[in-house]
């Protein structure tokens, strides 16, 4: 005689009825997706036949797994005093959205990169894995991976890819993102284009950026100036700072290319101070597609990432991690939305 559904359902009595083994049915209604999509829709249509609810605290001793994500805000300076940039809050509703449909609660915290973080998560078994957005000094961030790698910490950051990454890696096609920008400007006839960011190991992202106008520049023969390429952080006042060190250099220039659109607003405001045209006297290409660059005068012409993607990525990174499987792709591309800034 077959097993009888008993009075509260169990997830035997759903193996039972789907012909699939219980390990499988509790993949299934954790959304694994080392279960068929079929079989995970059969699953969940008969445990929602049953009224079947997991227990998360049994499942979890069973699994010896929290079922939850901790995502890491690493400080970043903002005008309005969150530290936190803003390409990364609009990442987050993508991030909740992922970890919702696989069943699992966020952790949310913010950290600063001298902190013992790294420690407290690794030791005290509080998530299953790790989501780090913002770092800062690359050079300082390297060695709090360093140590979450040799503890066998899972976790993902979003960064910069490259072949020498420490651990996983999500990021932008950041090369690939500037030549676009310089490709652009160069199609409307500029060819003094500065840089504003630090183009070093100490943020790579930004040097990538750098590397891909540069190739531009380079693949219509034009030598790249390094007087063109000033340091700047992602922040406002940062980038106001480097458009008025670009012009005390008495260097010409006739556009910008800013490695944020935080650094691309400042230098707005610098040039404006100047009594400087946009984007007649200099056209101007920020990176990040934040709300406030559709909202400066003019617009501001910029690369958007994919955010919805990159949310969607770093908790399918993180998760294959936890699950024993593949990794996916980590390089999402990016696109070139035109606005006045550059288009007049």
């Amino acid at each position: 005689m077959g097993r009888q559904p008993s009075s509260k359902p169990t997830s035997f009595d759903i193996a039972y009825l789907a012909g699939v083994s219980q390990p499988t049915v509790s993949r299934a209604l954790r959304g694994s997706r080392s279960v068929s999509l079929a079989t995970r829709q059969r699953i969940e249509a008969i445990a929602r036949e049953l009224n079947y609810s997991v227990d998360k605290n049994a499942s979890s001793l069973r699994s010896q797994r929290s079922n939850t994500i901790a995502l890491l805000f690493f400080e970043d300076p903002t005008p309005d005093e969150s530290n936190i940039n803003p390409f990364f809050l609009a990442m987050l509703g993508s991030i909740t959205r992922q970890c919702a449909a696989h069943g699992l609660d966020l952790l949310i915290s913010f950290q600063k990169m001298e902190d013992d973080w790294h420690v407290r998560y690794q030791d005290s078994h509080r998530a299953d894995g790790l989501i780090l957005l913002g770092y800062g000094d690359y050079t300082l961030y390297k060695q709090r991976l360093e140590q979450l790698v040799g503890h066998g910490t899972h976790f993902v950051r979003w960064g910069s890819v490259g072949d020498d990454n420490i651990g996983s890696t999500v990021g932008s096609d950041n090369v690939g993102a500037g030549r676009l920008a310089g490709e652009h400007l160069l199609a409307l006839g500029r060819r003094r284009i500065a840089f504003l960011g630090h183009a070093d190991e100490h943020y790579p992202e930004f040097a990538d950026r750098y590397q891909g106008l540069c190739a531009a520049l380079q693949a219509r023969g034009i030598a790249p100036d390094p007087l063109l390429q000033v340091d700047a952080l992602t922040a406002e006042d940062a980038g106001q700072a480097a458009a008025r060190t670009l012009m005390e250099r008495d260097v010409s220039f006739d556009a910008i290319f800013a490695a944020s659109d935080l650094i691309a607003i400042g230098a707005m405001r610098a040039l404006a101070e100047k009594g400087m045209s946009i984007p007649k006297d200099v056209a101007i290409v920020g990176f990040d597609d934040i709300p406030a660059a559709s909202l400066t005068s003019p617009p501001l012409t910029t690369i958007m990432q994919d955010m919805k993607g990159a949310g969607e990525l770093l908790v399918e990174t993180v998760l294959a991690q936890v699950e024993g499987r593949a990794l996916p792709p980590t390089m999402l591309p990016a696109r070139l939305v035109v606005r006045r800034s550059t288009s007049g």
